[in-house]
This record gives C-alpha cells, sequence and structure tokens, in this order.
C-alpha cells in the first residue's frame, strides 16, 4: 500500500515550517567548530553537521531563502521536487529531485551555500519527501528568507519563479 502524505507527516512528527511544507530534524551533530575555525558569516560556532526530513504537497512551496552552508538534498518518496537555485551571479539552475533517472531526475542536489533556493513539486495531487543536509550544521541565524521584491530588483530575468516561489 502506497504511503500518503498524512502517513509521512504523523510518522515523522513533521510541523509546519517557516519556509513552507512540513519538517522535523533528524539529526545535530554533537561536534562543534568555533567561530574562529568558519568563514566569514557565521555568527558564532555551529554544529558540524544537520539533516532533516522535509515533505512538500502539491500547491505549497519552500519559500526561496538562503543559508551560509552548502545544502545537500535527498529524495525518499512521492513525486518529483523541483529545487529551483539562483546563484549568486544569476545562473538559475533546476534540480529534479526524483527516482526516474531517465526523465533527468536525480537522488541528490547540492545547494551552493549563499545561493537563493525554493522549491515545489508540479505533480498535481502529488507530494515529495526529501532530507536535507547542511554542513556546517543549519542555526536560523544564517537563514535570511527572500522577497520578491529585492530579489527580482538583483534577478529581474527570474522575475516569474521569484514570484512563484515568495510570500
Amino acid at each position: 500500500m502506497e504511503k500518503t502524505a498524512d502517513y509521512w507527516i504523523q510518522h515523522l512528527g513533521l510541523i509546519e515550517h517557516v519556509e513552507g511544507g512540513a519538517f522535523a530534524e533528524s539529526y545535530r551533530s554533537p561536534l562543534k567548530i568555533s567561530s574562529e575555525h568558519l568563514p566569514p558569516g557565521f555568527g558564532g560556532e555551529r554544529n558540524i553537521s544537520t539533516s532533516i526530513y522535509f515533505l512538500l504537497r502539491y500547491g505549497q512551496f519552500s519559500a526561496l531563502h538562503r543559508i551560509a552552508s552548502d545544502e545537500i538534498w535527498h529524495f525518499y518518496t512521492g513525486t518529483t521536487l523541483i529545487v529551483y537555485e539562483i546563484q549568486a551571479d544569476g545562473n538559475l539552475i533546476v534540480h529534479k529531485l526524483g527516482n526516474n533517472p531517465d526523465a533527468g531526475e536525480q537522488f541528490q542536489c547540492m545547494v551552493k551555500a549563499g545561493s537563493w533556493f525554493g522549491s515545489r513539486t508540479e505533480v498535481e495531487g502529488g507530494y515529495a519527501l526529501v532530507g536535507c543536509t547542511v554542513a556546517p550544521g543549519f542555526d536560523f541565524e544564517d537563514f535570511e528568507l527572500g522577497t520578491s521584491e529585492k530579489l527580482i530588483q538583483q534577478y529581474p530575468r527570474h522575475k516569474g519563479i521569484i514570484e512563484a516561489l515568495t510570500r
């Protein structure tokens, strides 16, 4: 029997995420990196790595945001998840997370630190359950939610995707 989004939300204890969708932290390394050994932009020590489960249903989206660390996305189940990454130079990368390599999908993708990124599933009635691993570990101090006005001014050629993935 195929599992539903509600099944995974309950089974994994997912809660609403500020950027959209639902999540639960699954790992936070007890090892830490002191701020003196981190690049500029980090406001203090960080765990070496963190990981979450993340679920998006059709009609929801993960709003464009950026963090100070690289983020690796892992596909687990459901329908294809599209991750839109706008790099600092304005280059747009469209990652397709899924289990169909013949359709250009990958089980993993990496979003560079400092890139703006957001995601959604485009399969009506579908959902995507994925994981995100961040190193150095995630801290909300390193999180910035994008606004359409600011991002359109900076990246006007991506206006459509920016409008679709901002609140």
